[in-house]
């Protein structure tokens, strides 16, 4: 039987700490490396550069053994993100503009994968030069029309507009948001101040199957038409937040299509984005007991 094929797409690039220290991240590509672990085909859609950062990706796909069929090398350089993290382990982006990942073009390979995608997941950070943003709206019209679309937000910096936001939240079926995103749009659109008012609101005006909602320390909402749960953040030791809601967006989608309901699905994901929370960088070895947990 073939594996279900998941699909990341949008940037990638080096995580650089202020020590100096780099790895590998980008939203996409976090989410198709932790959906890797659950026993899925998991690509990263994205452009590298010809440069050394650019090698060093694909030396690193290859040592986790992730699939680089999406991957495009072109004459822009590899992109890059400086990272400082504030006293409570938060962190704040400094990304490098016109690089590899601004430019994806929309390939017959990309064509295929799109046709075979189970789930895609996609940002707005990506979408800030209209190549990519085009290449993303043709994959997702290319998915089949019983696929998860999966947008996670990620507002970055200044790399977003009202008009690229709802663009995507009428492109997906699946929305994942955090706090401060949600206040944006709330703001933007002169929702009601409720959260959980706001979010019914977009759930029905964009005719969404599941809205996720992310809050940090003070837990996690998962909404759909008619039922909604609520989870609390375990307490764990927080070395840094980077890539975490990518691996709760990753475990909650690899549970969906597990057969899982919404509240299973919440609670993997729940756990996932805290083991994460409590390691270094966006990619960490998962434990057995997580990588398993869906074969149960």
């Amino acid at each position: 039987m073939e594996t279900e094929k998941v699909i990341g797409i949008g940037e990638i690039l080096w995580d650089v700490f202020p020590d100096g220290k780099k790895t590998l991240g980008g939203a996409p590509a976090n989410f198709a490396y932790h959906v890797s672990n659950f026993g899925f085909d998991s690509y990263t859609i994205s452009a590298i550069g010809k440069d050394d950062l650019g090698k060093e990706i694909l030396s690193v796909f290859h040592h986790k053994k992730l699939l680089t069929k999406g991957i495009e090398i072109i004459d822009y350089p590899t992109g890059t993100v400086h990272i400082q993290l504030d006293n409570a382990g938060i962190p704040v982006y400094d990304i490098t503009s016109n690089v590899a990942w601004d430019y994806i073009s929309f390939s017959p390979i990309l064509h295929d994968l799109a046709k075979q995608a189970k789930a895609g997941c996609f940002g707005s950070l990506a979408q800030r030069t209209e190549v990519s943003r085009t290449t993303i709206t043709q994959f997702l019209k290319a998915m089949p029309s019983n696929s998860y679309k999966i947008f996670d937000i990620n507002l970055r910096g200044t790399f977003y507009t009202p008009e690229i936001i709802e663009k995507g939240l009428k492109q997906c079926n699946i929305l994942k948001i955090n706090k401060e995103e949600l206040n944006w749009i709330i703001q933007t659109w002169k929702l009601p101040i409720n959260e959980q008012d706001a979010c019914s609101i977009l759930l029905k005006q964009y005719d969404l199957c599941v809205l996720i909602l992310t809050c940090g320390t003070d837990g996690s909402y998962v909404f759909s038409s008619n039922e909604t749960s609520f989870l609390e953040t375990p307490q764990v030791n927080v070395i840094d937040t980077v890539g975490a809601g990518d691996s709760f967006t990753a475990a909650f989608c690899a549970a969906l299509l597990k057969g899982k309901d919404m509240f299973e699905s919440h609670r993997f994901a729940v756990d996932v984005s805290a083991f994460v929370c409590s390691q270094q960088g966006a990619m960490p070895e998962l434990p057995a007991e997580l990588k398993n947990r869906l074969s149960i």
